[in-house]
């Protein structure tokens, strides 16, 4: 995908300031520790055509509207993903600036979890 210089400057400054996690490691510790929150960001038409199995809608354009009534502890570990990890770093940030202190995005979003053969749902 062609992203614009713009856009590409603010989700390098986001990703100076959020966590990242593998997908690989994402899907081990959800299994592991259902306290865990997998939040798919993308649009609903991408989250409809299919989503990580167990993932939590929450698009990058309502989440912070409707997080906190979701995820109220906000010391909540949440791992947030997108298409390629881009919408997913502008996400945890600004959960970070909602006060939320174990926010992740996961490296290579959607894309990185296909590679993988994640489970998925539809």
């Amino acid at each position: 995908m062609n992203h614009s210089a713009g856009f590409l400057k603010i989700v390098g400054e986001a990703k100076s300031k959020v966590k990242e996690i593998s997908v690989t490691d994402c899907l081990k510790n959800v299994k592991e520790n259902s306290a865990i929150g997998l939040i798919d960001v993308r649009e609903e038409s991408e989250f409809a055509a299919g989503h990580v199995k167990g993932a939590e809608h929450l698009s990058k354009g309502i989440i912070e509207r409707d997080v906190e009534k979701n995820h109220p502890d906000k010391n909540q570990t949440l791992y947030l993903y997108c298409g390629g990890g881009f919408r997913s770093a502008l996400s945890a940030d600004n959960l970070q600036k909602m006060g939320y202190t174990n926010v992740y995005s996961v490296a290579g979003g959607w894309r990185a979890f296909t590679e993988i053969g994640a489970e998925m749902d539809k």
